[in-house]
């Protein structure tokens, strides 16, 4: 086992731990211990804010609207569909949109060597900096998954239009999105607690299911921030919505945000796709069949009850940590056992289908299963929201003398 299967599986542990899904002496010792990180997290998190808040640390204007999606937790809302729809809604409005994202677990970038900065630095000379990396350029996708990262190459791949632009520092990704692709509207992806790039809009997702996760901050629990900073929202995303009525939880939330609004919008299932011969069928395909269940995202049972609602019949699993990077081997074993147990298909996610290796002609046949965010209350709200992000605005220009106008600029 090398390197990288350790920390995965030392990774998959602490999340057993802090899930309560395993027991023991030492794993209680780990929770005792992680609570107490958890206090530290806690300052730190409040201190940040503080800074921010009254000015000692400066954020930074780009010069065009800022819509953070985000969340409190760690993993699991939605944020990647979320930011699907409204990228097409806003394109379709006519706005150059343009995606923001860090690249989660994406292949590292070379850094610009010390001594090179302190030679520049030296000479009076501007100081060297790696471009941000370009996944789309609107045209055309030019990264892999694995350059690009998970979420910013299935973006990529779904938005034809939308540059999709990586890299830790927003400021410059944004502002070379603005130079670059003449974009008027920056979507930040999984932004809300990325406060050095200002933002005009902060979309919070909240899952239904599990709106504070397990109720503890990381690294006990899965909360990056304490529920009481939702007052930070706009507008707030209650996720992972079926039939049952939402009365309850929203009243919670109204204790923390009282005037955000509220839409309320669920995963739907599209269709299934055919990672080889990239065949889309209909999800009638599904019901009753056997099938063979592989993920690597945060909630796996999430996806598994989905397939069985759908009427499946899911006989084998394979869950890995999240942003797992697929190899031909664990598909390769899994195909396997699934002969075995005379599987009449394999099932995966969108996300983990874009780690997948190149498999040719596998023995049983491979989908995965294409989800959309759909709006079930709430659509007039969101249609608003669209509609003033893509109104014009009066800026006013400087007065000289007794003239006074206004120039309208887009914003």
């Amino acid at each position: 086992m090398d390197l990288k299967d350790q920390l995965e599986d030392l990774e998959q542990w602490a999340i057993e731990v802090i899930l309560h899904n395993k027991q023991g002496f030492k794993e209680s010792v780990a929770r005792f211990l992680l609570h107490g990180l958890s206090w530290i997290y806690a300052g730190a998190v409040q201190l940040r804010i503080k800074l921010y808040r009254e000015r000692y640390i400066r954020d930074h204007h780009v010069g065009v609207p800022v819509i953070s999606i985000g969340n409190l937790t760690v993993g699991g809302t939605g944020k990647t569909p979320v930011a699907e729809l409204l990228a097409k809604a806003l394109q379709k409005e006519g706005r150059n949109v343009a995606i923001l994202s860090r690249g989660y677990k994406s292949k590292r970038q070379k850094r610009v060597r010390f001594w090179t900065k302190w030679l520049a630095r030296i000479r009076g000379e501007e100081l060297p900096q790696n471009p941000p990396r370009v996944v789309s350029n609107g045209e055309r996708v030019l990264l892999d998954s694995h350059t690009a990262g998970d979420e910013p190459f299935m973006l990529a791949s779904n938005l034809p239009g939308v540059p999709v632009v990586v890299d830790k520092d927003r400021v410059k990704a944004g502002l070379y999105a603005i130079k670059q692709f003449n974009s008027d509207v920056l979507l930040l992806d999984d932004g809300l607690q990325y406060v050095r790039l200002k933002h005009r809009l902060d979309m919070v997702l909240i899952d239904r299911t599990a709106p504070w996760g397990n109720g503890f901050l990381l690294p006990r629990g899965t909360l990056r921030e304490p529920p009481r900073h939702l007052k930070r929202a706009s507008y707030i995303f209650l996720t992972k919505c079926d039939s049952s009525d939402n009365t309850e939880i929203i009243r919670e939330l109204r204790k923390y945000n009282r005037v955000a609004e509220i839409i309320e919008c669920r995963h739907r299932p599209k269709y299934l796709e055919n990672i080889h011969t990239r065949e889309r069928v209909s999800l009638e395909k599904i019901y009753g069949a056997h099938v063979g269940a592989v993920s690597g995202i945060a909630v796996p049972e999430s996806f598994e009850s989905g397939l069985r609602k759908l009427g499946a019949k899911v006989d084998v699993t394979l869950r890995f940590a999240d942003h797992h990077r697929f190899t031909l081997k664990d598909i390769r074993s899994f195909i396997d056992r699934c002969e075995r147990r005379d599987v009449e298909m394999i099932v995966t996610t969108e996300k983990d289908f874009v780690r997948f290796p190149e498999i040719r002609n596998p023995e049983v046949p491979i989908y995965f299963l294409r989800v959309e965010i759909e709006i079930v209350n709430g659509k007039e709200i969101f249609d608003r929201m669209v509609r003033i992000l893509c109104e014009p605005r009066e800026v006013p220009r400087p007065v000289y003398g007794s003239e006074l106008a206004g120039l309208p600029l887009e914003q």
